[in-house]
């Protein structure tokens, strides 16, 4: 999950890899709606082998209430750091 900000605005993707999407999401170099709404901070993420796995856990949490996302961030980032400097 990229965020905005501590308790911002959330966007859920997924990727083959990680460390370059987030970069694109925090350089700004994709247009859509994370540069649209300042979606820079990885904030939470999860590690799937199987792609159909990952989609189908991003889906399911597309349809989440935002007091649950929020609760899952803050299980794994209480302090909500952007986690891309832990990827490198």
């Amino acid at each position: 999950m990229m965020a905005s900000g501590r308790n911002g605005t959330l966007y859920i993707g997924v990727t083959g890899d990680l460390v370059k999407r987030a970069w694109q999401h925090r350089e700004g170099a994709l247009d859509g709606f994370t540069k649209r709404y300042g979606c820079k901070y990885l904030v939470w993420f999860e590690v799937y082998d199987r792609i159909d796995s990952a989609i189908r856990r991003e889906r399911q949490m597309k349809e989440w209430r935002r007091a649950w996302k929020l609760r899952e961030i803050e299980e794994m980032n209480p302090d909500w750091h952007d986690l891309f400097p832990t990827l490198m």
